[in-house]
């Protein structure tokens, strides 16, 4: 026969845990620190004891001293650098000006492969595109492009609106006093494409740029 006490004790934990987690904050797991994730992993083993027999209300309690050590560590994280430094750790550049940082990479035990994966799923085809790329503290890849492979931004659609006007206007000048505009062609003629594409070496299996042996 099913235990009556199963059943509110399920319900309590539910009720209980949503409000433990609510006070602890609403961040993902990608975006959790190191003293988040244990103490969320904590709370989680925690929850499923009443169920097996042990007192509710004790789980309950001791998931609440868990959730405001989480919030006094966040607090002392905001009052000193040396505390947050200590337990969140520090970005780490894995690019820069489109060159990997391979020291930094080793460091990490973090391969060319697994770089490459995180900037793809970015939309990033080439290393050679990325200004500078960082490892965050939770672990999520943050990286700028450099000027000429970022995305126009509607400034930019405005500015280049502004400059075809002028040119229609400079051309409808020109027509006017009996001259012919003849636009110039480029004389290094079609920019070369650097870099590998990143997208390509997940068809051909293998990397274009051959990364350093210790890191692939």
């Amino acid at each position: 026969m099913l235990d009556i006490h199963l059943i509110w004790k399920a319900i309590l934990v539910v009720l209980g845990g949503t409000l433990l987690l609510r006070i602890a904050g609403r961040k993902s797991i990608s975006q959790m620190s190191l003293a988040q994730v244990v103490i969320m992993i904590g709370i989680g083993s925690l929850l499923v004891q009443p169920i097996a027999g042990e007192s509710i209300w004790t789980t309950l309690f001791v998931g609440l001293i868990l959730v405001v050590s989480l919030v006094v560590i966040e607090y002392m994280q905001i009052k000193a650098d040396w505390i947050e430094k200590f337990i969140t750790g520090r970005s780490k550049v894995l690019i820069k000006d489109g060159e990997l940082q391979t020291d930094t990479l080793k460091k990490l035990r973090l391969t060319v492969d697994q770089l490459e994966m995180k900037l793809r799923q970015n939309q990033i085809s080439k290393l050679s595109d990325v200004q500078e790329a960082t490892l965050e503290p939770n672990g999520q890849v943050g990286f700028i492009l450099k000027e000429s492979s970022r995305p126009a931004t509607n400034n930019d659609v405005h500015l280049l609106k502004q400059e075809v006007f002028a040119l229609r206007q400079l051309i409808g000048s020109l027509s006017l006093n009996g001259q012919q505009y003849i636009p110039q062609s480029p004389v290094n003629g079609k920019n070369k494409e650097e870099g590998n594409d990143l997208f390509k070496e997940v068809a051909l299996e293998s990397h274009t740029i051959e990364p350093p042996r210790n890191l692939q």
